[in-house]
């Protein structure tokens, strides 16, 4: 069966395992991206006559492999790799890592045994990239990316700048412009280029590739992108490797720098060094016509040096830290021209934490310079909330990435979201671009009324508050709250403790649940054949294109529920299974059916934990892996009765246990009833107790240990027979499980797959939706009733008498004042 995604990722993390200790992150992704790339060009040689890259004969993958446990691994690995460099012309790129180094690899049997492993890791089955590539889904592109996302956490504040998230990389591609129409015919840049990702998410978001130019001045971070191309196969980007700023590579027939249409950069945050060999006044280039930025801040040479490499109709998007919105001096005076201009198009305020290397917040300045002419303001987003938190890094969600680009391209304005600025706010305020000068993203203040407190009621306007929940429930509000005694107070008609039942049985919540999951079966029945039509050699990511943009868009016309929150359900549930089923149907179809069923034929087949299925036994046994259709569907579509009748029997052993246990905690004691019966090891077992009754059988002053003994023993005993007929029920189920699977068809297979996994899960996950649209609502319910339950009168009241209690108890003790 094919491979799963998390298999390949979790069998290139392993080949990392192997070289930790010698070296840091920063130094053995050199050579684990090394071995990744010679892998996939070795296997794609092998498999594809057009392939990019040539493969010298006793130079592929299989030749490294025959290295193992020789004492001269290392060396002749360095030798392979050179005779690939040099052969594609990759000199200075795929050969910067030494596999003959003991410094880094250790000495003698050290280095041979982790260059053995490491070769035996790559030479598993789900690296084998001859089968794990389906056409148009990217998977050791993923895995590419996956590995340079860790390295890049792991290599620290002064390494990890080499890789910009996918995210990120992602809400570029759709800011710049880049859209269906644009084809090879159209040009993207990155000055600053890096591991190439974001050149590569920019590419991959045009049906046809763009014609792409980078330049980076790292060494081995340039051969990192220089390998990344090939791999995503865009060997033809024309990359350099030199200082941007001073050696800029890409210029056109003017001698000028080269003009492209699309332009996406990530420069190194407020580069200290940035003139470091360049003389501002006498840019031979003219990017400093707008001013020249301070000597010891470069953020705005890099902004000046995209401004530059722009056609006259071209789009350009750069990440910067939010400092060259508002800083002063030269760069108040560049901004200030270039706000005159109108190049910025608009401004997005991303959340802190996200990047790597650093944890201050950016933003990202769109460019536009077609439309400057006309420009009356700039589109600001603050999107700084909307993250989830990843490791010690926070990153964007699905949702987070789709809602800031719905909300750019079309302009939409969201209170505390989103908003045009005009240009003359914008002078108003000396062309200070902060974003929270125009969006308030704060939340409103939770507002204590001091009336309230000390009068006792509910204020009025916190409940007016929730009439985003009122417009939709308009009868709720007056089964929850009834009039106060006096204007602009109300009274609660409910307990705190009943609110969030009276909420869920409340008619009006009932109707709102079921509207809310109207919309989901509207949504399935519209993608239902969508999903069975998908098959072999067909595209995941077409597939979940189409079913999540469908969800999101059904969703916006849903009460209470985020759209984008909906939207989030179904792309966690495609990254954490959906997702390596539909690339399992696409290497094999629903042939999984048939392959499962030639599997258990005559098989004395038994089920371990699932997926796997275990059969036969001893060294003949197989082992089936049944991702897509998991044992726990099969029961729970044609054995729910077998599995209550299990599951009976197990809460019963664990009732049992339990009660073992407690009657074992009451009486084990130093001077507790069971003390005697235990062994030397102060355990109690059915021998050590049946001889301790023997002792004390007769004994009349024993009745009580005795009788504890007895039931002990008892309880014990069932717990065994319980317990046996609770494995001996599973053991049938389990036949029977395998059985079914003998039976399988295809049409089974997609029910099975299809309504019972992925529709019912994703579908279990909108209905926690409209459970957390009741908690919101109850938790604030909850807050007010209780905050303003007891007024100050009441409050003093109590104190008074529970002085009064206190000084009577004192009077009684003889401490009376």
């Amino acid at each position: 069966m094919a491979v799963k995604k998390s298999q390949i990722y979790s069998s290139l993390w392993k080949s990392c395992d192997a070289l930790r200790g010698g070296m840091d992150a920063s130094q053995y992704k050199d050579y684990i991206l090394t071995l990744l790339f010679l892998k996939y060009v070795s296997d794609r040689s092998l498999s594809d006559p057009s392939a990019q890259i040539e493969v010298p004969e006793g130079c592929h993958f299989a030749d490294m492999v025959k290295l193992k446990g020789t004492k001269d691994i290392g060396e002749e690995i360095d030798k392979i790799i050179a005779k690939v460099a040099e052969t594609n012309d990759l000199g200075g790129v795929i050969d910067n890592a030494k596999f003959n180094d003991p410094t880094k690899l250790g000495d003698g049997k050290d280095m041979v045994d982790r260059l053995s492993k490491l070769m035996e890791i790559f030479s598993r089955p789900e690296l084998d990239f001859r089968k794990n590539r389906a056409e148009g889904d990217d998977i050791l592109g993923d895995a590419y990316e996956y590995l340079m996302r860790h390295f890049a956490s792991e290599s620290g504040k002064s390494k990890g700048q080499f890789y910009t998230p996918a995210e990120v990389s992602r809400i570029m591609a759709k800011a710049v412009g880049i859209n269906a129409a644009t084809s090879r015919q159209h040009t993207i840049y990155d000055p600053t280029c890096g591991s190439g990702s974001l050149l590569l998410k920019a590419h991959d978001a045009a049906p046809d590739g763009l014609s792409i130019y980078g330049q980076e001045k790292d060494v081995a971070t340039f051969a990192l992108a220089r390998m990344n191309m090939v791999i995503h196969n865009c060997a033809d980007a024309e990359l350099w490797r030199e200082n941007t700023l001073t050696k800029p590579y890409h210029k056109g027939a003017n001698g000028l720098l080269k003009q492209f249409d699309f332009i996406v950069a990530n420069p190194p945050f407020s580069d200290k060094a940035w003139s470091t060999g360049l003389n501002p006044d006498e840019d031979e280039f003219e990017r400093f016509t707008y001013g020249t930025p301070p000597a010891k801040n470069g953020d705005y040479a890099y902004l000046l040096h995209v401004l530059a490499s722009m056609k006259s109709t071209g789009k350009a998007v750069i990440v910067l830290p939010h400092g060259v919105l508002f800083r002063g001096n030269a760069e108040a005076d560049i901004r200030q021209k270039l706000l005159k201009r109108g190049y910025i198009k608009a401004i997005i305020g991303l959340p802190a934490n996200l990047f790597y290397g650093t944890g201050i917040p950016a933003c990202l300045v769109v460019l536009d310079k077609e439309h400057a002419a006309a420009r009356t303001g700039i589109f600001m987003i603050d999107a700084s909330k909307g993250f989830v938190k990843d490791g010690n890094k926070n990153r964007l969600r699905d949702q987070d990435v789709h809602k800031i680009v719905d909300v750019l391209q079309r302009s939409v304005e969201i209170e505390g979201f989103s908003r045009m600025v005009p240009s003359t706010e914008i002078s108003a305020n000396d062309g200070n671009l902060n974003i929270p000068r125009y969006i308030d993203g704060s939340e409103a203040e939770d507002l204590q009324d001091i009336e309230a407190h000390l009068k006792g009621g509910i204020p009025a306007r916190d409940v007016d508050a929730l009439q985003e929940y009122w417009d939709v429930m308009p009868g709720l509000r007056g089964d929850l709250f009834g009039p106060g005694d006096r204007p602009g107070y109300l009274a609660a008609k409910v307990e705190p403790t009943e609110v969030r039942a009276t909420i869920h049985a409340h008619p009006e919540f009932e109707v709102f649940a079921a509207t809310v999951r109207g919309i989901f079966a509207e949504w399935r029945e519209a993608n239902i054949e969508t999903m069975r039509g998908f098959d072999k050699g067909h595209h995941p990511m077409d597939l979940i294109h189409a079913l999540s943009e469908d969800l999101l868009a059904r969703f916006r016309e849903a009460p209470l529920v985020d759209a984008y929150d909906a939207y989030q359900h179904i792309m966690t549930y495609w990254s954490e299974v959906m997702q390596d089923d539909a690339y399992q149907i696409t290497t094999e179809g629903w042939e999984i059916a048939k392959v499962i069923r030639e599997l258990v034929k005559d098989a004395d087949g038994k089920l371990t934990e699932e997926p796997d299925i275990v059969l036969g036994s001893g060294r003949s046994a197989k082992k089936l892996k049944a991702e897509v259709i998991p044992p726990a569907l099969i029961v729970a579509r044609y054995f729910a009765k077998e599995q209550a009748e299990v599951d009976e029997l197990e809460t019963k052993t664990e009732e049992l246990a339990r009660q073992v246990e407690e009657l074992e905690e009451e009486h084990s004691g130093e001077d507790g009833l069971l003390a005697e019966a235990q062994t030397d090891a102060g355990k109690l077992t059915a021998a050590s107790v049946k001889a301790r009754l023997k002792v004390i059988k007769g004994d009349a002053d024993a009745k009580e240990e005795l009788a504890v003994l007895r039931q002990w023993s008892a309880l014990t005993e069932q717990k065994g027979v319980v317990g046996s007929a609770a494995k001996e029920a599973q053991a049938e189920l389990n036949v029977l499980v395998v059985k079914q699977y003998a039976k399988l068809l295809d049409a089974d297979a997609k029910a099975l797959a299809i309504e019972d996994k992925w529709i019912a899960s994703i579908s279990a996950a909108i209905d926690r939706e409209v459970d957390r649209v009741a908690q919101a609502l109850t938790i604030r319910i909850k807050t007010l009733t209780e905050r303003y339950e007891a007024p100050l009168s009441a409050l003093t009241d109590a104190i008074a008498r529970l002085e009064a209690r206190v000084a009577e108890h004192l009077k009684q003790m003889g401490f009376a004042a």
